[in-house]
């Protein structure tokens, strides 16, 4: 197992103990793990790159990661009323919808390579960057943060329907 793929798997793994602590409203703990988890996201793909250890497995395990903690978070934070129905069900119909794109192409004998897109990797940390934001506001009370979060969530939501929209376009160059 390289290093890249070790954080991957690292940042895995440390998505049950996130949930526990946010179900368990001890947000403050979750921030700090949702953190670190968030900078191995960084790391990863840097040492991959930097020390030549990109791999397949690793760009697959890498997106798995992303979308699991992203996707488990959100839900997660909704349950406990911090996020958003609306934003959670863009975030995961996004995702459905790239899922699906990529299954639809395989399936008709025309596999599109999984590449991401720059608008997609800005979507990722911008996510990563509100779900850490809404874990802090209750857990490190900062309540210019909190009055932010509404302007956070739009500007997902507007990065989410745009990264959905770019992925359709090379999806559809693709088939064509």
């Amino acid at each position: 197992m390289t290093l890249p793929n070790a954080l991957t798997f690292a940042r895995l793994c440390s998505i049950p103990a996130i949930l526990l602590l946010i179900h368990g409203q001890r947000f403050g703990a979750a921030f700090i793990l949702f953190v670190l988890a968030g900078i191995t996201d960084a790391l990863d793909g840097w040492v991959a790159r930097r020390f030549d250890m990109k791999s397949e497995v690793g760009a697959y395990l890498d997106a798995l990661a992303d979308k699991s903690l992203i996707a488990a978070s959100l839900i997660t934070l909704e349950v406990v009323g911090l996020v958003p129905l609306w934003l959670l069900v863009l975030v995961l119909f996004r995702d459905a919808m790239i899922v699906g794109a990529v299954a639809i192409a395989w399936l008709m004998d025309n596999p599109i390579p999984i590449d991401p897109l720059r608008v997609s990797k800005a979507n990722t940390a911008l996510q990563i960057g509100l779900v850490a934001a809404t874990l802090a506001v209750p857990g490190i009370p900062m309540p210019a943060l909190e009055q932010l979060l509404p302007l956070f969530q739009i500007m997902v939501a507007a990065l989410t329907t745009l990264s959905v929209a770019a992925y359709f376009a090379v999806w559809f160059r693709h088939m064509s």
